[in-house]
């Protein structure tokens, strides 16, 4: 790679466009980066939490707000990481460590980087775990065990799949062994072709569900739900919910859009790539609600039925319903591909910076990150059952009855995530000089001027200050 020279406090480095070859390899076009980047996006948060919590929070009200944090926050924040990683064309952390070089500042900005991949690396060890009840739940449909069954016996199901430690660990090394064979195949012949073929048809079998749905009788009910906004509904802590949604479904705050913004070709604009990722991820989120709520509410069941809506709630509709088996099956079909491929991304940061700062072989890498990351998991797995009582922190009020899986969910969520998306925000916003966002950016003249100072203004003043907000509202 380019060596970075540094003389009294200055630094140079060329434009990314004439930096040194990446040597992990390139995305072969903007559509494989926008499709591997809304992979990654695009996940559990999108099918399975953003329903329920559209449910819990009043339905139309919270999704506008969620669209103008998006918009606002979100956004930019991605912008940000992109462009760092592409500019920086290394691992979070050394591309921080050379971004930091380029600024005239300390190197111990790459603690940025590192804090990014310890939490990617945090929560796909639960995260499988998730995955892998999506995995279980595919074949459990397919079976048609839900067909006709008693809401008592699919909570049955569900609360029998969590106590059994074997199972359950069967399924979580399954959904890994799945990420790993995809992250050891590299840039181009891995993440790149999986994402190529998950994220169309993960589009296309939310359309056929959108379509089934409109069967049902109850789709305006449904899509009156999700877009006619009633603000009394929403409260101070829904406002915030939204926030933080909108933050942490664009994959922010955990070194993966910097990595993948690392593979990005010199040429392709950072801003409109980062508009089609957060748009496609809006996209199949609001899909997902127009998919679920008519299903939902034709079977007279609970729009706000909370965590328990898609492996509970769901299975019961499906169960219920003419063709519940197919279209049952199709729903945890797209439920494992929307956690598999945001589990290679979350795998991605650490096999980057293993095979540039190690010289260890991708393969290699991939298959000890991922072994790491499932052992850790084994724990989440335990938490469920045979380690259910143990609160590691139960000594602390606020920890009282946090198992492990639930301490690693708060800890990453509530602290690490947003912690890594301010650092960003004020590393691009207050850090980086005009002139390194401005060359890196490229939005040119005319109404690119104008975007470039609009999504400045966001960096260094509104996003900065409503992440905190999160933060400080999480740990309440």
């Amino acid at each position: 790679m380019t060596e970075i020279t540094s003389i009294g406090g200055t630094s140079t480095m060329p434009a990314a466009e004439n930096a040194a070859p990446v040597p992990h390899g390139m995305w072969s076009s903007r559509m494989a980066f926008i499709l591997a980047a809304t992979g990654s996006a695009v996940g559990l948060g999108n099918v399975w939490k953003f329903p329920y919590i559209t449910g819990e929070n009043g339905g139309g009200a919270f999704v506008l707000v969620y669209l103008a944090c998006i918009a606002v926050i979100g956004l930019p924040i991605m912008m940000a990481e992109v462009m760092m990683g592409r500019r920086g064309r290394q691992s979070p952390i050394n591309s921080m460590r050379r971004l930091a070089a380029e600024a005239g500042r300390l190197h111990r900005w790459a603690a940025v980087g590192w804090f990014g991949i310890a939490a990617a690396f945090l929560i796909l060890s639960f995260y499988s775990v998730i995955g892998g009840w999506a995995v279980a739940y595919v074949f459990q449909a397919g079976q048609g065990t839900f067909s006709g069954a008693s809401a008592d016996a699919i909570a049955g199901l569900f609360a029998g799949l969590l106590a059994d430690p074997w199972t359950l660990l069967a399924w979580h090394s399954l959904f890994m062994v799945l990420t790993v064979a995809v992250v050891a195949r590299g840039v181009s012949g891995g993440l790149e072709k999986a994402t190529t073929f998950m994220m169309p048809a993960l589009f296309v079998i939310l359309l056929v569900l959108v379509g089934y749905a409109m069967t049902t009788g109850r789709f305006g009910d449904g899509f009156s739900f999700l877009f006619s906004p009633d603000f009394s509904k929403l409260s101070v802590g829904g406002v915030l919910t939204a926030l933080g949604h909108a933050f942490f479904t664009l994959s922010l705050g955990m070194g993966v859009m910097m990595a993948y913004g690392s593979y990005v070709p010199p040429g392709i604009s950072v801003a409109k790539t980062a508009v089609a990722v957060a748009a496609m991820d809006t996209a199949v989120a609001l899909l997902a609600g127009l998919a679920i709520f008519p299903i939902v509410f034709a079977n007279g069941l609970e729009a706000s039925a909370g965590p328990g809506l898609v492996f509970k709630t769901l299975p019961l509709a499906f169960g219920q319903m003419p063709f519940g088996t197919v279209f049952g099956t199709l729903f945890f079909v797209l439920l494992v591909f929307a956690a598999w491929t945001s589990s290679i991304s979350l795998l991605e940061p650490l096999v980057e910076w293993l095979e540039e700062h190690r010289g260890i072989h991708r393969v290699t890498a991939a298959i000890g990150g991922g072994f790491a990351a499932w052992l850790l998991g084994v724990a989440s797995v335990l938490s469920f059952n045979l380690w259910s009582d143990i609160a590691p922190l139960g000594m602390f009020e606020a920890f009282a009855g946090k198992t492990i899986f639930d301490l690693l969910d708060y800890l990453t969520a509530n602290i690490m995530l947003p912690l890594g998306g301010l650092a960003v925000a004020l590393f691009a916003g207050w850090t980086m000089t005009g002139a390194a966002t401005r060359d890196e950016l490229r939005m040119g003249t005319g109404m690119g001027e104008v975007a470039y100072r609009v999504w400045r203004f966001l960096i260094r003043y509104v996003s900065p200050v409503a992440v905190a907000a999160v933060f400080c509202y999480n740990l309440l």
